[in-house]
């Protein structure tokens, strides 16, 4: 079992910054793959991020590329999502999330077996 808990959610003007993080706990040394994914009001859950814990490889969505990057602290178990110049489409809530099946395809959220509760970023105009 895997626990998954987000922090750093707020309000951000557009252009500003939001650092996110997770922290995990349990088998964390399970994991194949860990990232992010949001959900905006009325959307579906999309991918953001993501890494994989055996060759540190990395893949973002398209649209924040150039703009987000997520990193770890394997010592910490966490893991975080920097996000810059950021836009009022990036209002959503941010989840944490993981993976101990070996997938193939990162961004389908039913690929993931572990979440955290999500934490609310809102960008302001």
């Amino acid at each position: 079992q895997v626990q998954l808990v987000e922090s750093g959610g707020g309000l951000v003007q557009a252009g500003g910054s939001l650092r996110l993080s997770c922290a995990a706990s349990g088998r964390t040394f399970s994991t194949y793959v860990m990232g992010w994914f949001r959900q905006a009001t009325g959307q579906e859950r999309e991918f953001v991020a993501a890494f994989r814990r055996t060759d540190g490889a990395i893949r973002y969505a398209d649209l924040v590329k150039g703009r987000f990057t997520i990193s770890r602290k394997y010592t910490k178990n966490m893991v975080y999502l920097q996000m810059n110049s950021m836009n009022p489409e990036n209002t959503a809530v941010y989840y944490c999330a993981a993976t101990d099946r070996v997938v193939m395809d990162w961004r389908k959220f039913p690929n993931y077996n572990y979440w955290g509760q999500g934490t609310q970023a809102t960008v302001s105009s």
